[in-house]
């Protein structure tokens, strides 16, 4: 059901308030077969897309779901595929998949024509360490396709904190309107961001770490024990979530006054 054909109907008489209410409320959900139920108007809605989470799928739910969100959105997101499901998905979508993120562990399948449309909207990444981008690129894929700029910066947490200096400056300079910063093992960083920049900040804990607190454990305890105004946290390797609210910030950010 198209809302807008609803709100047509509702406009020329030909439906009531009542049944346009009722229309409007089962609008945008699309059932595939029995397992999954799709909130195919998700962006348009709330500005955030609908993003498919691959773990405990099968290879073929995943490319049905995928199948389904294309047909009626022009756009599917995927993230978390391991190697059976990135195998499938090459071999059903091809050249349909605009981008292949192996670190992110997400692929992204776009119709002919689709392209994220740009907001205006201007966000910063910060990973502390190497290994804290496979969750930042998620983030960044994510932010992307709500139409922000993305500046990303690698590998420059505590351990040798004058790294931070130049492209904290570099993205204050490009007048980011948040910063999303992933760390893992103690997840220092983001307090030491916040307590810089006039701008939010968005904790990215990952599962980086060895020993008592590992798997981000301590690194989310860490972000959420902080002193520090205007850090706000995500759940561990939450990347999809870090990048759709610094995109809904930088967006609504540039929106016109």
């Amino acid at each position: 059901m198209n809302p807008r054909k609803i709100l047509e109907q509702l406009a020329s008489g030909d439906l009531t308030v009542d049944e346009a209410q009722t229309r409007l409320s089962l609008a945008g959900i699309t059932a595939v077969d029995s397992f999954a139920r799709l909130d195919t108007d998700r962006h348009a809605r709330k500005g955030v897309p609908e993003v498919v989470f691959a773990s405990g799928k099968t290879p073929d739910q995943l490319v049905k779901i995928c199948e389904t969100l294309v047909q009626h959105t022009g756009r599917a997101i995927a993230c978390g595929l391991n190697s059976d499901q990135w195998s499938t998905m090459e071999k059903t979508f091809g050249d349909e998949i605009a981008v292949k993120n192996r670190d992110a562990r997400t692929a992204i399948v776009r119709m002919p024509g689709v392209e994220p449309q740009l907001t205006g909207g201007r966000l910063g990444i910060i990973s502390a360490g190497t290994a804290d981008i496979p969750a930042s690129e998620q983030a960044r894929l994510v932010a992307e396709e709500m139409g922000c700029e993305v500046f990303a910066e690698y590998d420059v947490g505590v351990a040798g904190v004058h790294r931070l200096v130049e492209p904290l400056t570099s993205m204050i300079d490009s007048r980011v309107s948040a910063i999303i910063v992933a760390a893992g093992m103690e997840g220092a960083l983001p307090s030491v961001v916040a307590g810089l920049v006039p701008v939010p900040v968005i904790g990215l804990p990952t599962s980086t770490g060895y020993g008592l607190g590992g798997e981000g454990i301590a690194a989310l305890l860490s972000m959420l024990q902080s002193c520090c105004p205007g850090l706000v946290v995500v759940n561990i390797d939450n990347g999809v979530g870090a990048g759709a609210t610094g995109a809904l910030i930088a967006n609504r950010a540039a929106c016109p006054e």
